[in-house]
């Protein structure tokens, strides 16, 4: 094996070596502009609105539904959970979170009531 012996180099006036660097966003121009109408747009706006609202749902943000204030709470162990209200607590089960409708049920005086929300005419609460 041989021995290798390296040279001390000292570095002066690094502070004026830095080149600063100016970014202007041209890779991420494909040169012409977006319409706004077309049928892809609308579709591409469409669905990012419903991913929003259905994120927005499944998060446990609070929405209003006929002036009352309720809010989803999941289940364990990737079990569907509930509608819960401040209140009284549990409001109803939840049995299907589609991306725009979320269906559930209840049971009052031994007789079961199907709930339907949908999601594109919830208010949600900031």
């Amino acid at each position: 094996m041989s021995k290798v012996k390296l040279n001390k180099v000292e570095l002066k006036n690094v502070d004026a070596a830095i080149v600063e660097v100016k970014v202007d966003n041209r890779k991420n121009n494909t040169g012409r502009p977006v319409n706004k109408k077309s049928a892809r747009q609308v579709r591409l706006n469409k669905q990012a609105f419903y991913s929003n609202v259905n994120n927005k749902f499944q998060k446990g943000n609070q929405f209003k539904v006929n002036g009352s204030t309720y809010k989803y709470s999941a289940g364990d162990n990737n079990e569907l959970g509930c509608i819960v209200n401040d209140i009284s607590g549990h409001v109803c089960n939840v049995s299907y979170i589609g991306r725009t409708k979320v269906q559930g049920y209840t049971f009052v005086l031994g007789k079961k009531v199907n709930i339907e929300l949908n999601l594109k005419t919830l208010q949600f609460i900031k």
